[in-house]
């Protein structure tokens, strides 16, 4: 494929330039249940020039987002910003500290950036153009410009360009105490030159005039021109590093505008490149990596003695106008890349039938917990056309498609998809005036985990049932469009929402908040996200927005793998975290954009942090997992994993992923788990661990012990039945005649239902109260290991907590005793 340049209104001193990548998804007016509506957070007067679709999660979004659009951002990194009305503030932390969870460096403002003439009110400052990665801001009065300023991460310099405006430069960051080496005093002292080393509370800056001398003068908390300056003035700070300054001036004359983001494929792998937008051909582009592009860069040419230590670690020079980063692209799409083992056939067989059978129709109450449950759906008709069962891909697709038809109905339905009409894009109708619906969707946070989701079900369906694909295709299409427009020439959506591609990852926050600090939690549900729009294209047919969904995948796995999974035994100099005891943690729970650790908002178990960057367990994750970094999350949740109070539904995903290193172990512990969550089932699971690469070449799974199935009364040592009835359900021992019981399968083990009263027996997860015939449908507290001793007598295991049954004083069955403690009942068959 030729080479495609993606440009979105980059800014230009002499104009726009804008053009197109591979070609628009689709253009069409998007047409949703919830129709159009505006959200509650409109874009300010930084966006007055310009109308939707504007950018939702990039890192400058807080510039834009209501209520005051003056955000303190992560950014242009290495430095911190906060477009004000008085001017431009920006910073470079000193203080980066580790507070046993995470890295945190803190918010710094050293400097404001303005001219005198600012009328210093909301709408006297807006951007003038952006692109995948940078922004202009122009700030202006009656009489014209004031100054531009062009934020370009990466770059060591902040850059303004004035027109016949008066430098306005005032320290944020405690007095002035020197310019060029002279002590400044209250009284303002006068300095011509070009070049100005600047001291206050924050280190030193250098300060360079790239239109000729100027004269500034100084007290101790302004630096104020004594004429009007017309041409680009730049800052950088100085670090310790002997040889910074002498770095920072040899390339001060080079300055980027914007970038343009240039890629090619070539069969399974991709160039992406960086194409700075640059003034000045003197010296290249001096410009500042991340490790993330140093593992990647084509023949990079480096300087040493110049580095800033960020939240993702050091950032160091690179000479070029323009880089080249190469990637591997995934070749996995629908299934695994080998046939399930053999020895896991019967029992993948076994699940997948009674998980079909007790499949329900899903009712959206939102996007998030519905998509995973859709998702979860059509892996299990992927799994029963890998083993030759049609009628049962049949099944799952029929309750899919009747669970998708509750997206046409619209309002006033609990969720609906419409179109908000303010920044552009697909929500939750009822969560785009209330932020606190589902997880923000209205406010644009968390998309393209929600709409992943929705993607990967769809494309199943699609798969198998073109009449329904034909039928829903503009629809699904426009959840492909919010996520993972590829071109500027879609008039209503923005290109690839919430990827950061300076930073090389995704974010998940949107303009809720005021569109403050950048983070992303679930680094899986990401990678998932491009997942789902991976097998979108592959029912669209386009090759170019299949390579456009691969790179976005190739992408944010790269990213993850350099910034959420930590190496403790790691010897890299290159490390994002020098820090000794947070790579001890093994796996970061939330990257932010100034602070990463290994905590989450809403969860603090070990299990938890480490999978939700593991699920949604898929085929293609193979390329997501090392074996280094699980072999340190297993131990790193090894406590917990014999923890019957950590939900099996995270033990599930950790033993689906720790498959990669060892299916065997992954498949004995699995046996003990009876819920599996909202992204996996027992089907999958063992699907998964059958299809692994399996290094030992034993059989990854061995015969279990089955529940008997069959209608039981139930005899205890006692020589007293078991009954239950409807006015007194709970099970007792003290019968003559003992009510009937019938046992049957279920995953992880089986159920056991009252045939008279209709109603399953539950188990009580603090083994507390007795069990009890009490549940109309059988689920993770309903399921029971019922195993034969040696005697031919049979123990039972309630799995909601690891406990065996025994006999309190009064006869009632408790699930609270050890395996030795357990009462060995008798089954009489009926």
């Amino acid at each position: 494929m030729s080479l495609r340049a993606l440009r979105v209104a980059v800014p230009l001193l002499c104009g726009w330039f804008v053009a197109a990548a591979i070609g628009p998804i689709d253009t069409s007016t998007p047409s949703l249940p919830g129709g159009n509506l505006a959200n509650a957070a409109p874009p300010g007067p930084f966006f007055q020039d310009f109308k939707p679709p504007f950018p939702t999660t990039g890192w400058w979004v807080g510039f834009a987002a209501p209520p005051s659009q003056n955000s303190v951002v992560a950014g242009p990194f290495p430095y911190m910003s906060a477009a004000l009305n008085t001017g431009l503030q920006f910073g470079l932390s000193n203080n980066r500290h580790f507070d046993g969870t995470s890295i945190i460096q803190t918010t710094q403002m050293d400097w404001q950036v303005s001219y005198v003439e600012n009328p210093n009110t909301n709408t006297s400052h807006k951007t003038t153009g952006w692109d995948t990665q940078s922004v202009t801001i122009q700030y202006f009065a009656s009489s014209g410009i004031g100054f531009e300023t062009f934020l370009v991460p990466g770059s060591p310099y902040i850059t303004l360009y004035y027109h016949t405006a008066t430098i306005l430069l005032t320290s944020e960051n405690g007095n002035i105490q020197s310019v060029n080496g002279a002590t400044v005093t209250s009284n303002p002292t006068s300095f011509t030159g070009t070049k100005f080393v600047v001291t206050n509370s924050a280190g030193s800056y250098a300060i360079y005039s790239l239109g000729g001398a100027v004269t500034l003068s100084a007290t101790t908390s302004t630096l104020t021109g004594t004429t009007t300056f017309n041409g680009p003035l730049r800052l950088a700070r100085i670090t310790n590093e002997t040889t910074s300054e002498a770095i920072l001036d040899e390339y001060a004359a080079t300055y980027p505008t914007g970038v343009s983001l240039d890629y090619s494929f070539s069969g399974d792998n991709a160039t992406l490149s960086f194409a700075w937008n640059v003034v000045g051909t003197g010296t290249p582009l001096l410009h500042l990596s991340w490790p993330h592009h140093r593992k990647h860069l084509v023949s990079p040419q480096y300087v040493s003695g110049l580095s800033y230590l960020t939240t993702k670690g050091y950032m160091k020079p690179v000479l070029g106008n323009t880089w080249h980063l190469s990637y591997a692209l995934p070749t996995i799409t629908w299934q695994a890349p080998r046939a399930p083992q053999a020895s896991c056939t019967q029992q993948i067989l076994e699940a997948l039938e009674y998980e079909v059978a007790n499949l329900a129709v899903a009712v959206p109450g939102d996007f998030y917990y519905w998509g995973k449950e859709f998702q979860t759906m059509a892996r299990l008709a992927l799994v029963a056309d890998t083993m030759g069962r049609s009628d049962l891909v049949s099944s799952v697709i029929s309750v899919m498609e009747e669970s998708f038809a509750y997206w046409h109905n619209g309002a006033p339905q609990a969720t609906y998809a419409a179109y908000e009409t303010g920044w552009g894009g697909v929500v939750d109708g009822p969560g785009a005036s209330n932020v606190n619906i589902d997880f923000g969707n209205g406010y644009y946070n968390d998309h393209h985990f929600h709409y992943g989701y929705m993607l990967h079900g769809a494309a199943v369906i699609a798969k198998y049932d073109s009449a329904w694909w034909n039928a829903n295709k503009q629809f699904i299409t426009t959840f492909a469009r919010d996520i993972g427009n590829p071109s500027t020439q879609d008039p209503y959506f923005t290109v690839a929402r919430c990827r950061d591609w300076f930073a090389g990852h995704s974010w998940a926050s949107g303009i809720a908040n005021g569109g403050g600090t950048r983070d992303q939690e679930s680094s899986g549900e990401a990678i998932n996200g491009y997942y789902g729009l991976l097998l979108f294209a592959e029912i669209l047919g386009n090759q170019d927005v299949i390579n456009w969904a691969r790179l976005l995948w190739a992408t944010e796995v790269d990213a993850v793998q350099s910034y959420w999974h930590l190496y403790p035994n790691s010897n890299d100099p290159d490390t994002p975290y020098p820090e000794a005891g947070l790579r001890a943690l093994t796996t970061i729970g939330n990257v932010e954009d100034y602070q990463a650790g290994a905590w989450l908002f809403w969860g603090s178990q070990r299990s938890e942090i480490a999978a939700i960057q593991m699920l949604p367990v898929t085929p293609i994750n193979e390329g997501l997992y090392d074996a280094a970094w699980l072999t340190g999350s297993w131990a790193y949740v090894a406590n917990e994993l014999v923890d019957p109070s950590v939900g099996d539904e995270w033990k599930a995903v950790i033993y689906m992923a720790y498959s990669e290193v060892d299916p065997q172990t992954a498949f004995q512990r699995s046996t003990n788990i009876s819920a599996w969550g909202g992204t996996t089932s027992q089907t999958l699971l063992l699907y998964h661990l059958a299809t692994r690469k399996n290094p030992s070449g034993q059989n990854i799974c061995t015969a279990t012990a089955s529940n008997p199935v069959g209608n039981f009364t139930i005899r205890a040592p006692n020589g007293k039945f078991v009954s239950s009835t409807a006015a007194a359900p709970n099970l007792v021992a003290t019968a003559t005649t003992g009510t009937v019981f019938s046992f049957a399968y279920m995953p992880g083990g089986g159920s056991i239902l009252n045939t008279a009263t209709s109603q399953y027996v539950t188990a009580d997860p603090n083994g507390v109260a007795p069990l009890a015939a009490a549940r109309t449908v059988a689920q993770a507290w309903e399921t029971f290991k019922v195993v034969q001793q040696t005697d031919g007598t049979y123990v039972i295991e309630a799995l909601v907590n690891s406990a065996y049954v025994i006999l309190d004083g009064s006869g009632e069955l408790v699930n609270n005793g050890t395996l030795a403690q357990a009462v060995h009942f008798t089954l009489v068959s009926h």
